[in-house]
C-alpha cells in the first residue's frame, strides 16, 4: 500500500528542523560565531568541535541501541521525536546566547551547551533516521522518503540561509544580541517541526528487537562489510560539506573583502551558500529518477561524487576577485548538483544495510546502524571544522578576546597565506574528499 503524500511531507519536516535549521546554522554560522562573536580563540573553537564529536562516538551508537529497544504506545522511534522536540529547541537557543562571563566562564558555557546540543540532537535525529526502516518495506517508497527528507532539509536550509542576514538587520543591536534572538526564533521553529514529524508519521512495521543488550551487536557492525563502506562514505559526505559551509564566511570576508554588493543585492556568506542549497533541493528531488536512470544506488553515488570532485577543483582556478562572484556562485552550484544527488541515497542505502544486517543476524539493529551514520556525518563535520580552525591559525589568522572590553580581536599575520588557505579549503580539500567518496561508493558491496 502506498504511503500518503502528507506523511512523506511530515517526515520531511524532521530533517527540515535538524538538517535545514539547526545543523545548517551550526555548520555555516558557528565557526565564525564562536571566534568572531562569542569570543573563543581558534584553538578553543577547534578543540570544542573535536571534543563534541569524540563524545558522539559513544552517544550515537548507544542511542541507536536504546532506540531499538524502546516500546511505547507511540511506537519505537516516534516518541523520541515527540518528547525530544522541546529540549531540542531550548538548548539550541541557549547555545547561541553569549553570557556576560569571563573567558573561563564562556568556555564552560560553550562546551556545556555544545555537548548538550549534540546529545539532544542525537536523541532526536538517530530515531528519526531509524524511522525510515519501519514506515515501509518497499524499496522505491524508501527512496521517495529519503528524497522528501533531503528536499525538506535543503529547502529549509535555503530559507534559513536566505533570511538569516535580513533577520539580523531587522533585529539590530550588537551581533551577540542578534544571534541570541535568532537562536530563540529558530529553536522554536525547529521544535515545532520535530514535534509535527513525530505526531504525523506512522510506524507500520515492528522491528525484530533483541531483548537483551549485548556488545555483540557492536562487534557485528564491524563484521558487516556494507556497513563499514557506508559509514566511511557518510563520514566523507559531511567532511565534504563541512569544509564548504564552514569556510564560506571566511572566504567572503578574507578573499573577497567582505559582502559583495550588486545593485541592491547583497551576497554575504549565508546568501552565497543559499544558492547551493536550492541546487541541492532540486537535485535531491531528482535523485530517485537519476538512480533509476543510472541503474543502481551505488553507481548513482559514484557519479554524484565525481561531479562534486570535478567542479570543486574547477572552483580553485576562478580568480580571487569579487568581480567574478557570479562565476563563483555558478561553479559552487554545479558542485552542489552532486551533493543533491547523493544526499537521499545515503539514508536509503543505510536502510539496505539495516535490512542486510537483520537478514544476516536475525535481529533488528536499525537504530544502531542509522546512529552510526549520524555519528559518521557529525564526526566528519567536526574534524573538518577543527581542521579549518587549526589550518587558518597555521596560515596566520589569530583571534583573542580583549580582557578589558570583552571584544573579539582577529589579527591577520600573513594575509596572502590566509587567502590561499581559505580558497583551497573551499575547493581543493573538498575535491580530494569527493574523490575518496567516489572510490568507496564504487566498492560498496550491495548492488541495489
Amino acid at each position: 500500500m502506498a504511503v500518503p503524500l502528507r506523511e512523506k511531507i511530515a517526515y520531511a519536516l524532521g530533517d527540515a528542523a535538524s538538517g535545514g535549521i539547526t545543523w545548517k546554522i551550526m555548520s555555516i554560522a558557528f565557526p565564525m560565531f564562536f571566534t568572531h562573536v562569542f569570543g573563543l580563540t581558534f584553538a578553543d573553537a577547534a578543540a570544542l568541535m573535536l571534543t563534541a564529536r569524540i563524545f558522539d562516538v559513544f552517544t550515537d551508537p548507544l542511542m541507536g541501541s536504546i532506540a531499538d529497544r524502546t516500546k511505547t504506545r507511540w511506537g519505537t522511534y516516534r516518541p523520541w521525536l515527540i518528547f525530544g522536540s522541546i529540549p531540542f529547541g531550548i538548548i539550541f537557543a541557549l547555545l547561541l546566547f553569549t553570557p556576560e562571563l569571563g573567558m573561563t566562564g564562556k568556555r564552560i558555557w560553550a562546551y556545556g551547551f555544545y555537548l548538550l546540543m549534540m546529545a539532544v540532537y542525537t536523541a532526536v535525529n538517530v530515531p528519526y533516521g531509524s524511522l525510515l526502516g519501519v514506515m515501509t518495506t518497499d524499496d522505491d517508497e524508501k527512496n521517495q522518503f529519503s528524497a522528501f527528507r533531503m528536499v525538506g532539509a535543503y529547502a529549509m536550509g535555503f530559507i534559513t540561509l536566505i533570511i538569516f542576514p535580513y533577520l539580523q538587520k531587522m533585529i539590530g543591536g550588537t551581533e551577540q544580541h542578534q544571534y541570541a534572538v535568532l537562536g530563540a526564533f529558530f529553536g522554536l521553529v525547529a521544535a515545532a517541526m520535530t514535534l509535527a514529524c513525530g505526531l504525523l508519521t506512522r510506524e507500520r512495521h515492528k522491528p525484530i528487537i533483541a531483548e537483551k543488550f549485548s556488545f555483540k551487536q557492536f562487534a557485528d557492525l564491524f563484521r558487516n562489510k556494507p556497513w563499514v563502506y557506508m559509514t566511511s562514505v557518510a563520514f566523507c559526505t559531511n567532511f565534504f560539506n563541512g569544509f564548504r559551509y564552514a569556510v564560506a564566511g571566511y572566504m567572503i570576508t578574507y578573499c573577497l573583502g567582505g559582502d559583495v554588493t550588486i545593485g541592491r543585492f547583497i551576497i554575504n556568506y549565508t546568501m552565497f551558500m543559499a544558492f547551493s542549497e536550492v541546487t541541492c533541493m532540486i537535485f535531491g528531488a531528482l535523485s530517485p529518477a537519476f538512480t533509476r536512470w543510472v541503474g543502481s544506488k551505488r553507481m548513482a553515488f559514484v557519479w554524484a561524487s565525481v561531479i562534486c570532485c570535478v567542479f570543486s577543483v574547477g572552483y580553485f582556478f576562478i580568480p580571487m576577485d569579487a568581480a567574478y562572484i557570479w562565476a563563483m556562485v555558478a561553479v559552487s552550484m554545479l558542485a552542489s548538483v552532486g551533493a543533491g544527488l547523493y544526499s537521499p541515497l545515503i539514508w536509503s542505502m543505510y536502510a539496505d544495510v539495516a535490512d542486510y544486517a537483520t537478514e544476516k543476524n536475525g535481529t533488528s539493529s536499525t537504530g544502531l546502524i542509522f546512529s552510526s551514520g549520524t555519528m559518521a556525518q557529525k564526526f566528519g563535520g567536526a574534524i573538518s571544522g577543527s581542521l579549518i580552525a587549526l589550518l587558518l591559525g597555521y596560515a596566520g589568522l589569530v583571534s583573542h578576546t580583549d580582557m578589558t572590553t570583552g571584544e573579539t580581536i582577529v589579527v591577520i599575520v600573513n594575509e596572502e597565506s590566509v587567502r590561499t588557505m581559505v580558497w583551497a579549503l573551499f575547493s581543493l580539500f573538498p575535491a580530494v574528499i569527493a574523490a575518496i567518496m567516489a572510490l568507496l561508493a564504487y566498492k560498496f558491496p550491495l548492488k541495489k
